[in-house]
């Protein structure tokens, strides 16, 4: 095996002290001339230079890895909302030099003594959280240790930590007031569990916009369960089953796949998506611009919560001042043949 090149062997080659090889590989602040930074990089990268990252993780203080735990999902039911956020924050980590480091996470299962073990031996400089609920154990515990974290998402009103998230309520308002543009007003909803805090937002969007057009809500077009299509089908068929005078025009869901699923229902009993029933999903996965018809969504900017969430925990972990540790970004309604009678 050929000797490591170090940085006493650049600075040799470039006739200036390793000190100054370092800070210029390491792009910190160093007064030198353009002629001397050129002559070290070309040198470095002639030389085959390899940064020796065990060393500069010791001399820093640092393991530039960041913790990230994702959610087991069953097998076919993927959550291509967090693919994307996790496809986001590796690459932003890479860019300023920060690695992810991933750890599952079991349903029902209480990870904080993976977070804390993780952070008390120094294996990572902070973590990333998602999937965040009422009264998340992770929080008060990392607060405690005194780990930087940031999380995509919220637990509550009076939330005192650093996060980025996307306003579910505001998405939801603006997918129900674009059916009473349509001229709607009886508007079903299917909806996650009362647990559910994303639910939570996302329905009280559904009850702005109603009760701000002066409507007032029939209990049974709020139909509760799990994001699966089982559910979406199911309440999809009883919303349809309703009295004519009481039966939903249009359809609201907390989640693309229970949209599908309502779809389906929809079609099955002879009627004509958008034409006869109207109908939106929330999260804009790819494939469902692919359906027949094109299915309105309400679009996340994951990519751009992922950034920001990089960015802010970088930023944290270096000790350099954040300006705002409170990120809410706003979706869009992206409207296809599903929601507009029109175009069918």
């Amino acid at each position: 095996m050929s000797k490591r090149v170090t940085l006493k062997d650049i600075a040799r080659e470039a006739g200036v002290t390793y000190q100054t090889v370092s800070k210029i590989l390491l792009g910190s602040e160093i007064n030198v001339s353009s002629e001397v930074r050129s002559r070290v990089e070309a040198i470095a990268a002639e030389l085959g230079y390899v940064p020796n990252v065990t060393a500069r993780n010791l001399r820093a203080r640092n393991s530039y890895l960041i913790g990230y735990s994702w959610q087991l999902e069953l097998p076919g039911q993927l959550n291509p909302v967090l693919e994307g956020f996790v496809q986001s924050i590796v690459d932003h980590s890479e860019r300023a030099g920060y690695h992810i480091l991933m750890f599952p996470r079991h349903p029902n299962e209480d990870m904080t003594a993976a977070y804390a073990e993780l952070a008390r031996t120094g294996r990572v400089d902070g973590f990333i959280l998602s999937s965040l609920e009422y009264n998340d154990p992770r929080i008060p515990m990392l607060q405690q240790l005194n780990v930087p974290f940031v999380a995509f998402g919220q637990t509550g009103s009076r939330d005192s930590f650093p996060y980025v998230d996307v306003d579910n309520r505001a998405g939801m308002r603006m997918a129900v007031e674009h059916l009473l543009e349509q001229g709607h007003t009886r508007i079903g909803a299917i909806v996650w569990p009362e647990t559910s805090r994303v639910g939570t937002d996302r329905l009280n969007g559904y009850i702005d916009a109603m009760q701000a057009a002066g409507l007032v809500i029939d209990p049974e077009w709020i139909k509760r369960g799990e994001g699966v299509f089982e559910h979406g089908y199911e309440a999809t068929l009883e919303l349809l089953a309703l009295e004519a005078y009481r039966r939903p025009t249009a359809i609201v869901t907390l989640l693309d796949l229970l949209a599908i699923a309502a779809m389906r229902a929809v079609q099955e009993c002879g009627l004509k998506v958008g034409h006869d029933v109207a109908i939106i999903g929330f999260d804009d996965v790819p494939i469902i611009q692919y359906l027949q018809p094109a299915l309105t969504s309400v679009r996340q900017p994951v990519w751009e919560v992922g950034r920001c969430a990089v960015e802010m925990l970088i930023s944290l972990v270096e000790h350099r001042p954040v300006e705002k540790q409170q990120i809410l970004l706003p979706p869009d309604l992206i409207i296809r043949e599903s929601s507009v009678a029109a175009i069918i």
